[in-house]
């Protein structure tokens, strides 16, 4: 398996806390029914796994250790819901039985994992005919922003290396249908969509994130151990993400890669 780049810490888990169906599952709603059985790969803190869980029969969330899958855990039964399970999994290698789930799903995460070729055929043999598999992520080199300041060039430049360093492919977005074809998959369904952070509210959330994130997660210290970057350095970045997000023209664009592949 490849290493998690961001790692868990508050600032990691500040971004990802904020998501849900409408922000990040949009392309795969109108395919979830009351009967749905879901199998929630990679669920993270589990905004969308218990999301979710209003929608369908039955989720099914995994993560690679306990610690991680305690967070999906925790707000499943902070929540009060009853239609989850959870189980660690490799990705690479499911415990499921073939035929398992209607749909499973994975949200940024083939971006993260050593051979997502390999994930997506294991997602599919634990998928029911017919049934779907559906992932989105991100792509790290299509991202867009305004003002142009050469630290922010930098943070993009040094996350890159480091996600690939680590066996991931930050720019995944752009590759999920190729992979999907390359694990067997005939009919798939590839589309886009976007994350814009434009407003005051947005710039403040996203470039505030990101200035505490380059200094203290997991990122920033693979950054300094493996000699990408000094202190020095990210605290340049970190003080170019709140210029950033004090202007009132910033702009910031994420783009996403999505497909739906039937099983």
């Amino acid at each position: 398996m490849a290493t998690y780049t961001h790692g868990h810490h508050e600032s990691v888990l500040r971004s990802h806390n904020v998501r849900d169906i409408a922000n990040s599952a949009a392309y795969l709603r109108p395919h979830l029914t009351a009967q749905t059985r879901l199998l929630d790969v990679g669920a993270g803190p589990g905004s969308i796994t218990v999301d979710f869980a209003g929608a369908v029969a039955h989720v099914t969330a995994t993560e690679i250790d306990e610690s991680a899958l305690s967070l999906s855990r925790d707000l499943a039964a902070q929540r009060g819901l009853d239609n989850l399970s959870f189980s660690v999994e490799d990705v690479h290698a499911l415990s499921f039985a073939d035929d398992t789930f209607d749909v499973v799903h994975a949200h940024q995460v083939l971006q993260h994992v050593a051979d997502p070729v390999q994930a997506l055929r294991e997602m599919r043999r634990v998928t029911v005919p017919g049934g779907l598999v559906a992932a989105r992520d991100a792509d790290y080199a299509g991202f867009l922003w305004f003002p142009v300041l050469p630290e922010l060039d930098r943070w993009l430049d040094l996350y890159r290396r480091a996600a690939r360093a680590n066996g991931g492919e930050p720019d995944a977005g752009r590759r999920l249908l190729a992979w999907a074809r390359a694990a067997g998959f005939r009919e798939v369904t590839a589309t886009a969509s976007t994350w814009c952070y434009a407003t005051p509210e947005e710039r403040d959330w996203w470039g505030g994130m990101w200035a505490d994130r380059i200094l203290e997660s997991a990122l920033a210290r693979q950054l300094v151990d493996e000699g990408l970057a000094t202190p020095a350095d990210l605290r340049d970045i970190s003080e170019a993400w709140r210029r950033w997000a004090g202007d009132g023209d910033g702009w910031f664009l994420v783009p996403h890669g999505e497909i739906l592949a039937r099983a």
